[in-house]
């Protein structure tokens, strides 16, 4: 797609916000299944959970809870997710990356997710597995204006292998880089210069269109860590038990929100080509290591 279309669509993409305030939001997918660990139609969910708020749903019928900004986080996520389980009696709902079921059909057959399916397929089978039997724990950090702002995406961004490493439970990392390294793996060219807008324009302009439009073409890109307008939202991790969120929730608090912790982390952690590509075992950074206790 030509960047002079994406440029100002992406623009709106970092806005950010207007001060530094310090909430955060948890986005949470469950991987569905019966009591005897059978595939759940969608649409049994749906009648289950139905009025609900905050919940959607991924193409294999993962469900998806994304709750509103909150100084307490986490309490939030247990209360939603405890109301959810009463609601839905014997079907279970199980934050784990890689739903080990092999025969999990494509349940949300929308044209964008045909068209998605259809893309990945030319390039492997990681699509699939990352559509249909994928799960993780999504946070979403208010966004700062000015130098902190880029500051909080260049951390968020190069902390990442390290807090990956950290909380890794599967192959879903592996599986997600490998769906489309174009759109789903991390770009080195995210991180150069000061004007992160040409950069994710460039890295935009690099993928393969698949749907209509700019702003339709820019929702199919799934990085690490995506500009969401007045905050970023951090993809990279697995689905997480309520005790490890809380605790990855403290951390990335510090990261994005504590000025000190910041710019130490960036002070000692150099951006090296491929870093998101090395072996588990050496992306612990020892700045993120020590935030992680």
């Amino acid at each position: 797609m030509d960047p002079r279309e994406l440029h100002p669509v992406v623009a709106g993409l970092f806005a950010r916000g207007r001060g530094r305030s310090t909430r955060v939001a948890i986005e949470q997918e469950y991987v569905v299944a019966a009591a005897d660990g059978a595939v759940v139609p969608i649409d049994v969910v749906r009648r289950a959970v139905a009025g609900s708020p905050y919940v959607s749903f991924e193409p294999g019928g993962q469900l998806e809870l994304s709750l509103p900004p909150s100084l307490d986080p986490v309490r939030d996520l247990r209360r939603t997710t405890a109301r959810l389980r009463r609601r839905l009696g014997g079907i279970t709902l199980r934050p784990i990356p890689v739903d080990p079921r092999e025969d999990v059909p494509l349940q949300l057959i929308a044209p964008r997710y045909v068209a998605m399916q259809r893309h990945f397929d030319r390039i492997g089978p990681a699509g699939r597995v990352m559509m249909r039997r994928t799960a993780s724990t999504q946070f979403c950090l208010d966004w700062w204006p000015g130098r902190a702002g880029l500051e909080q995406w260049r951390v968020l961004n190069l902390a990442g292998p390290a807090l990956a490493a950290r909380f890794n439970r599967s192959s879903r990392l592996a599986v997600w880089q490998a769906v489309d390294p174009a759109r789903t793996a991390f770009d080195d060219r995210l991180l150069y210069g000061d004007d992160p807008v040409a950069a994710y324009t460039a890295f935009a302009a690099g993928a393969t269109v698949f749907v209509d439009g700019p702003a339709g073409h820019l929702s199919t890109l799934f990085p690490p860590v995506r500009p969401r307008g007045t905050y970023l939202e951090v993809r990279y991790l697995d689905a997480q038990e309520p005790h490890m969120v809380e605790r990855i929730a403290r951390i990335l608090r510090q990261l994005m929100y504590d000025d000190v912790v910041r710019r130490d982390v960036l002070r000692k952690t150099p951006c090296t080509e491929g870093m998101w590509h090395d072996d588990r075992r050496t992306l612990r950074h020892r700045s993120a290591a020590r935030l992680a206790g």
